[in-house]
């Protein structure tokens, strides 16, 4: 469904991203993981065409990846991206929040969209707080509505860019619930994250970054229990034994 071929990308003097080649099959999901600066959350970026690429290919199915593209906003609407900070709009409740993609992008209908809001929402455990405004929330609710905002544009992948990471940690089990439960349904889903718990139990498959590029791949429980490369044995050594 998503094919990466030799992507590079740089930042002024700063290669980002060196050469990385990957593929992301229909219903797979797939955690990269890394230290930071590694690369990880300029690829997702680029994925959804929120960052230029110099070098190499993105396709999403048979349409290539291209900010100049008459395919980008098709795209975007194909693959959504829920991000560190929720970024929802502080002046709409969360139904709101959640209508706003089908109305606006996709031309929905008001009522039709806010009745599949509703569902989104309570799917997300948040029935409840419909009427509530971000500021009233909680963090790890203001991601939920996010994630239900996503949901709401029925794509074909979700991107996450270490949704927890802005979460106290006694909230990061509600949003990990959820995203297991999408996972579990068989929403194609690229995770950015720190969660080597969550990694292992949902991905089908982890990516090591390191320096802008893929240092080692493979099914989660090898990467994560039986990593053969030295660097990615360095970093699960680091952050699950940090002490």
């Amino acid at each position: 469904m998503i094919t990466l071929e030799n992507v590079h990308k740089r930042f002024g003097q700063n290669h980002v991203l060196r050469g990385v080649n990957a593929t992301v099959k229909d219903g797979e999901v797939v955690c990269i993981v890394g230290p930071s600066g590694s690369g990880k959350s300029t690829i997702l970026r680029c994925i959804n065409g929120l960052e230029t690429y110099e070098e190499g290919a993105i396709h999403i199915e048979e349409k290539i990846v291209d900010r100049q593209s008459n395919h980008l906003r098709q795209i975007r609407q194909e693959v959504a991206m829920v991000f560190q900070r929720f970024n929802l709009f502080p002046h709409r409740t969360a139904l709101e929040n959640v209508m706003e993609g089908p109305v606006y992008v996709k031309g929905i209908d008001r009522n039709q969209a806010r009745q599949a809001a509703t569902q989104y929402l309570e799917k997300v455990g948040l029935a409840d707080k419909l009427s509530s405004y971000p500021q009233q929330l909680s963090g790890g609710q203001q991601q939920r509505v996010a994630i239900a905002r996503a949901l709401a544009m029925e794509p074909k992948a979700i991107l996450f860019d270490e949704p927890t990471s802005a979460l106290d940690p006694e909230l990061v089990g509600e949003v990990l619930t959820v995203m297991a439960d999408m996972a579990r349904a068989g929403m194609t889903m690229i995770v950015v994250t720190h969660e080597m718990a969550f990694a292992k139990e949902v991905a089908d498959r982890v990516l090591f970054f390191d320096q802008g590029v893929i240092v080692e791949e493979g099914k989660a429980t090898d990467i994560l229990n039986t990593p053969q490369h030295p660097r990615t044995q360095d970093f699960l050594r680091r952050v699950l034994h940090p002490f």
